[in-house]
């Protein structure tokens, strides 16, 4: 239980991987703050789940790339929950899926600045809370396509790139303040977001990892409870993918 006392806002955090990474931090004794947009009903199930456990959580409705909407919502977790200590970003910016000749500029210009604004603005709403402190951790949770590309994601990959990039650079702005800044890359994870991708698929990317399965959303958030328990690690992307980047 070295996590609790903490508070943590996961934004994106109704369903699929960010729900399990708010069960595992209040499992640790952190007070969550759940993140959600359209999805209300499956926030509050959450909520009320983790305080059937004995956690301390709250659903909050922003749109993670609305500036005055995120200082709004770190100001309420601040006033329930006292200041945000933890950070994960995880909130999902849609995208289609089509070849590069057919894919419309509009559509790749809102999935990075819908990213990165996410990113950059849920940073900087949090901020000031960790450096009253001078501490904090900032997660940002990305993908194995930002190194290794498929078809159809050239938006994806080129927005996780760009939020690998963005970790490493406040990673070594904020250091010298006390925060930590890292990130989680998924390969091929099992949630509601996966349930199109054809069976063959899924099984092809278990084949190709050593550890010979696909990935479920606790083993992503079992990869953020290590890094807030690493105290020395800051500016890296841990790969959760079965060690499938090895080849």
């Amino acid at each position: 239980m070295a996590l609790a006392g903490n508070v943590a806002l996961v934004t994106g955090a109704s369903r699929g991987i960010g729900a399990a990474v708010a069960r595992a931090l209040a499992a640790q004794g952190v007070a969550v703050a759940v993140n959600y947009f359209a999805s209300e009903g499956a926030a509050h199930t959450l909520v009320a789940e983790i305080a059937a456990a004995g956690g301390r959580a709250m659903a909050v409705k922003a749109d993670a790339r609305d500036r005055a909407q995120l200082d709004a919502m770190a100001a309420t977790v601040q006033a329930e929950f006292g200041p945000i200590g933890i950070l994960v970003l995880n909130a999902s910016i849609g995208f289609p899926m089509t070849s590069f000749q057919d894919y419309p500029w509009a559509a790749f210009q809102a999935k990075l600045t819908g990213e990165m604004g996410a990113a950059f603005h849920g940073c900087q709403a949090v901020l000031p809370q960790m450096l009253e402190r001078h501490d904090g951790t900032i997660i940002a949770i990305s993908s194995g396509l930002a190194r290794t590309p498929g078809w159809g994601f050239c938006a994806h990959s080129a927005a996780k790139a760009a939020l690998e990039g963005f970790v490493r650079a406040l990673a070594f702005e904020l250091g010298p303040m006390g925060i930590r800044v890292n990130a989680v890359a998924p390969g091929l994870i099992l949630t509601d977001a996966t349930m199109h991708i054809p069976d063959k698929h899924k099984q092809a990317a278990a084949a190709h990892a050593p550890l010979r399965r696909n990935g479920q959303a606790e083993d992503v958030a079992e990869a953020v409870l290590g890094i807030l328990l690493a105290n020395f690690v800051t500016g890296a992307t841990l790969p959760v993918n079965g060690g499938g980047h090895v080849f």
